[in-house]
């Protein structure tokens, strides 16, 4: 299909109409694509061949490429063909595979994969020229960065690994407190009647243990599993590899506490669970953002991006919960159960995508509840 657009066509670019792009030249892989790599509303981005090690992070800014700024900062650079380790507490700098060169009305943005952000690698995206992290101009034409910093698991990646991911968009499609409350009252969109808060629907912390969907923590008079702290010094995880690792060798379960409350302690990595059941209708895309900064010095969720079909009856899901990537930055901080810690923002997709997340394309993570990444083995 040709893509073509109008003034009044606004909207996240479904699966078809990515592909249309790239067929059109406006994302430019270096190799071909891999068959799973188009999702229903977003695109992985794959590692290149080489990695660079640097300094410090950076934005190269105004009329400055990255590769100018990798050269000025690099302490050293590797393939990536058989495999590496990017350690703990470094910052990596890796071209990758895709490029774009977009239309003058299409503008793009990106967010770490689920599994990367619930292993605790902070990853974003950069492009030349630019003054943020994880955004893409309308119109831009060039290659594609991918920041990586490992915060509490070493990861083993290769060339053509995904940690990454990109929306494209036509205009602006983010729905108002008005279209939000009646997409909410027509499709009920957490489990909850009064959720909308301004353009977002407010998300919660669950520890309270009641829920059916919580695991069982053993040896504990039976109390449910409200979350994971993850552990320090551990082996190397393979970004590739799928049910390989034990639980217990990365992850301290939380058992819920009859105050049902959680201190934070600054620097550790937590997994925890919405208590809402979320779902997104087929012909809309959301994104996880956080509800406000002055409501703590915490971040919430690192892999922000929600696709057509999650939770949603219709692809296999029945509301599912959102897994909450947590950290605490300078001081100990407490959390209550049923405390607001984002917002889900919802977004119109211009059709309709061909295939719906959980619709027989191995999504990880439809109908799940507190859910560790597709690393560990259940």
């Amino acid at each position: 299909m040709a893509l073509s657009f109008t003034s009044t066509d606004r909207g996240i670019l479904p699966d078809r109409m990515i592909a249309a792009l790239a067929n059109a030249g406006g994302i430019c892989p270096s190799q071909p694509f891999a068959p799973d790599q188009i999702q229903p509303a977003s695109l992985d981005l794959r590692l290149g061949a080489i990695a660079y090690r640097v300094r410090a992070s950076f934005l190269p800014g105004p009329g400055t490429a990255v590769a100018r700024r990798i050269a000025e900062l690099k302490l050293h650079e590797f393939a990536l063909s058989g495999g590496a380790v990017l350690e703990t507490g470094c910052v990596y700098i890796v071209p990758l595979i895709e490029s774009l060169a977009l239309p003058a009305d299409i503008s793009a943005a990106t967010n770490p994969k689920s599994s990367t952000g619930r292993l605790d690698v902070f990853t974003r995206v950069i492009a030349d020229e630019t003054r943020g992290f994880d955004r893409v101009e309308t119109g831009y034409r060039g290659p594609l960065y991918a920041e990586i910093s490992p915060k509490t698991f070493p990861v083993l990646v290769r060339e053509g690994s995904r940690l990454s991911q990109i929306r494209f968009r036509h205009g602006h499609a983010t729905l108002d407190e008005a279209a939000l409350r009646a997409l909410h009252a027509r499709e009920r969109l957490v489990d909850r009647t009064e959720a909308v808060m301004g353009e977002g629907v407010a998300v919660s912390v669950d520890l309270s243990g009641d829920s059916a969907e919580l695991p069982q923590a053993s040896g504990q008079n039976g109390a449910r599993i409200v979350g994971y702290r993850a552990k320090r010094h551990t082996a190397v995880i393979e970004v590739e590899r799928r049910a390989a690792y034990d639980i217990a060798d990365f992850w301290e379960p939380i058992a819920a506490r009859a105050d049902r409350n959680l201190i934070l302690d600054p620097g550790e990595f937590y997994i925890l669970a919405s208590t809402e059941a979320v779902q997104v209708p087929p012909d809309y895309a959301a994104e996880m953002v956080p509800f406000d900064p002055l409501v703590g010095e915490f971040r919430v969720h690192y892999a922000g991006f929600f696709d057509p079909g999650f939770g949603y009856a219709g692809a296999g899901g029945q509301g599912a919960r959102a897994v909450l990537e947590v950290r605490s930055r300078e001081v100990p901080f407490i959390l209550e159960h049923g405390q607001i810690v984002g917002r889900l923002v919802y977004e119109g997709m211009l059709a309709r995508p061909d295939r719906l997340y959980g619709s027989g394309i191995g999504s990880n993570y439809q109908a799940q509840g507190l859910k560790l990444s597709k690393h560990f083995r259940r």
